[in-house]
């Protein structure tokens, strides 16, 4: 009776039984749940430093997001542009990111059956002192020698066929490899943002070092046509009598000096030129014609760049590729823990083959010579000697490092934005003052000249107000320079890249994944 009953229930009772177990699995392990940020709704609440550089929202329109488009520079766009296309490192990222999503792929496949077909065709012969021979000699001693001798003969064998087989995710040991790896591919996705980032506010630190050069070039050149125009009037004088050769030798140390900054200046240009053509992967002076100052054009960084006063808010910190990754590497280490702790329980996998096998090439493929075989199979874990214990502690030990690596992730990005800000405001502060000085020591310099022509004053007071106003314009300047530099940090270090430009590399990076 029993065993009538086990017979019905064979068939239909086991695949009901593997169902029901199947949909009953559960995923063992904790589930991630993304880190809260207790930030308040603007950086000034945070800020450290003095009061002066804190930025102070009022109430009003929001301030306009920060963007590349902020420096309004239309040549600095396209640079990036070609950067993001042929930077050697950005495609070294984008292959990276194209191995995860392969990575990815190769996972998934574990939550789905695996089906395998095999062949034959063999000529083959049986060894006379085989296994085979032993137990024919136990089973049938008397005729050992005819039957030995019958199934060693030399005979063809023909073989085809199938298996499949498929793990029930009882523990969810697939569903949280597939998990990890899903996060891994985002964290390596973050990773290709990070280095886009890098490379667009590299290239922009590049540019406005060269524009800053040029205009140092072009100051100091316009400062050498003065001052050889004052050495012409300061001659004149001399051999009119009306000074002695101590002003002109004054002024020629004066203008010497001048030119002396010349040479430094276009090795400063040339140097940040190569700089600009290896970011975007061209050979050196390709790019001299395209970067080069044109004649009488205005300084580069003369553009008004934006006023950061009314603040920024905190989340969008949140939007750094850095932040991202390492909130998706917490993810992995997270579902990596589902994965050992599943390690501990049983796994039942199904398996299933059919196929034929003959030794006659005329019955092979009939329906006597077929073969098959179903059923599930059972791996169960009795002793490792704490293996399995140990790879769940290490892989919680993972998780609370990466819980750690992402707290101090973000609250470096505040502090890095904190940063940026405070010397974005400090640079405007300054520059403005410094305009100021340059506008005052012109006109000074203006008056002084004028005096000296007229022979209402003595030459120290010309040559010093000259002086000064050098050291005005070179101030100037290169407080501009770094008025556009301290905006690159600021773009950043809030994450900011160009519209499109992840999409573009993320289906680069699908594309070499399906290529590959």
């Amino acid at each position: 009776m029993a065993s009538s009953s086990l017979r019905s229930f064979h068939r239909p009772g086991l695949v009901a039984l593997a169902v029901g177990i199947l949909l009953c699995g559960c995923a063992v392990g904790p589930d991630f749940q993304p880190p809260a940020n207790d930030a308040p709704a603007d950086f000034s609440a945070w800020h450290g430093g003095a009061d002066d550089l804190a930025a102070r929202p009022a109430p009003g329109p929001a301030a306009s997001p920060i963007t590349w488009q902020s420096f309004a520079d239309s040549q600095l766009e396209r640079l990036q542009a070609r950067a993001l296309e042929a930077n050697p490192d950005l495609q070294t990222a984008a292959l990276r990111f194209a191995q995860s999503r392969a990575q990815g792929s190769a996972v998934r496949s574990q939550g789905m059956p695996q089906v395998n077909a095999s062949g034959s065709a063999l000529r083959l012969r049986e060894s006379e002192d085989g296994d085979f021979a032993r137990v024919i000699g136990a089973i049938n001693p008397a005729q050992k020698d005819q039957i030995v001798k019958v199934l060693s003969e030399v005979h063809d064998m023909y073989q085809l066929g199938f298996d499949a087989s498929w793990e029930l995710d009882l523990w969810g040991r697939v569903r949280r490899s597939i998990e990890a790896s899903d996060a891994d591919e985002a964290a390596s996705q973050a990773l290709l943002a990070q280095v886009q980032l890098s490379v667009q506010a590299e290239v922009a630190r590049r540019y406005f070092e060269l524009r800053s050069a040029q205009d140092q070039i072009r100051i100091a050149r316009a400062d050498i046509q003065a001052g050889e125009e004052t050495r012409s009037l300061v001659l004149a004088r001399t051999i009119g009598g009306l000074t002695n050769g101590l002003d002109l030798s004054r002024q020629d140390a004066q203008l010497a000096d001048v030119r002396a900054r010349l040479p430094q200046l276009l090795a400063q240009e040339a140097q940040a030129t190569n700089q600009i053509t290896l970011l975007v992967g061209e050979r050196p002076g390709a790019l001299a014609a395209e970067l080069a100052a044109a004649p009488g054009a205005a300084p580069a960084q003369s553009r008004p760049l934006p006023d950061l006063s009314l603040g920024v808010p905190s989340d969008v910190a949140l939007r750094r590729p850095d932040i991202q990754r390492a909130q998706a590497q917490l993810h992995a280490a997270t579902a990596g823990v589902g994965v050992a702790v599943a390690d501990l329980y049983p796994r039942i996998t199904i398996g299933a083959s059919f196929g034929f096998q003959s030794t006659e090439a005329s019955t092979f493929g009939e329906w006597g010579s077929r073969e098959w075989s179903i059923g599930p199979s059972l791996q169960l874990p009795i002793f490792d000697g704490g293996r399995r214990r140990a790879t769940v502690t290490l892989r919680k030990l993972q998780q609370q490092e990466a819980a750690v690596a992402y707290q101090q992730t973000v609250l470096k990005a505040w502090h890095e934005i904190d940063d940026a800000l405070s010397s974005y405001t400090a640079e405007r502060q300054r520059n403005a003052q410094l305009a100021a000085m340059e506008t005052a020591s012109r006109d000074a310099w203006e008056l002084a000249r004028v005096r000296y022509e007229h022979g209402m004053t003595d030459f120290l007071v010309a040559l010093d107000a000259q002086r000064t106003l050098l050291q005005a314009q070179k101030a100037h300047a290169d407080s501009n320079a770094r008025l556009a530099l301290g905006l690159v940090a600021v773009t950043k270090a809030l994450g900011v890249q160009a519209a499109g430009d992840g999409a573009s590399s993320s289906d680069d990076a699908k594309k070499s994944a399906q290529t590959s």
